[in-house]
């Protein structure tokens, strides 16, 4: 996976529709998981958090966020995880990240963590939510995986916000890998719990009316959108256009 991406401000901007009108991906193609690193995280990564957290001024940023593509095949899992990684390096609060992706968990391969214990069980079972969750690194990154029981399609709404709540309470910031826009239900379900959604849309891949209509789907469902990251650019761009962004 590449690492060079795009943060684009508003998907209401222009610019987030101006991706050509490329063939749907392959159904075969498949992601190979990237191991997490270790810090200094990439200075897009960093600039992206400083975007969604720290520039909106302390107490007036998000503070749970959700990061969801447009098809599952796609790197929200990895930039949840390096966001998070940066996140606890810029700020001095507690980082907690999420893998809500219960049908194609990723976040625990990048954080290089096991999955043994995690959201899923925190639906099923009773106990602090803190039972649940796996320390990262450095005191302030903390990681609640997906968990290895079959994820029960029938868990109560409430038993959703109930977790969430608790997250809300014992954490600085809470970032979530997202279900994929495909599966359009789960995701804007998680995108409603959260203060809002980044949208990574994959380059040359993503269809222009297909990232259009997930846009105009999450805006129905009041849930507010953040900003949007385009993913694996091969393409070049300019300083001065980065500047602009």
């Amino acid at each position: 996976m590449t690492k060079n991406f795009e943060l684009l401000q508003r998907l209401a901007k222009n610019e987030f529709f101006n991706i050509p009108d490329e063939p749907a991906p392959s159904p075969n193609k498949t992601r190979t998981a990237i191991p997490f690193k270790t810090p200094p995280p990439d200075t897009e990564i960093s600039q992206l958090v400083q975007r969604l957290f720290t520039q909106a001024g302390k107490g007036n940023g998000p503070k749970v966020v959700s990061f969801s593509g447009i098809a599952c095949d796609d790197g929200s899992s990895w930039i949840c995880a390096r966001a998070g990684e940066a996140l606890a390096v810029q700020l001095d609060t507690s980082v907690c990240v999420v893998d809500a992706n219960l049908w194609s968990p990723q976040l625990h391969v990048h954080l290089n963590a096991d999955n043994q214990i995690g959201l899923a069980e925190a639906l099923s079972n009773d106990g602090p939510i803190q039972h649940f969750v796996t320390p990262v690194w450095n005191g302030n990154l903390w990681l609640i995986s997906s968990g290895s029981v079959k994820p029960d399609l029938y868990t109560p709404v409430e038993r959703y916000r109930e977790r969430f709540a608790e997250l809300r309470d014992s954490f600085g910031h809470i970032l979530i890998s997202a279900p994929a826009l495909s599966r359009e239900t789960e995701a804007t379900f998680i995108g409603q719990l959260a203060d809002g959604v980044v949208l990574i849309v994959e380059a040359n891949e993503s269809r222009r009316e297909t990232v259009r209509r997930a846009k105009e789907h999450l805006e129905s469902a009041n849930v507010r959108l953040l900003g949007g990251v385009l993913d694996q650019r091969t393409f070049p761009i300019p300083e001065f256009l980065y500047r602009k962004l």
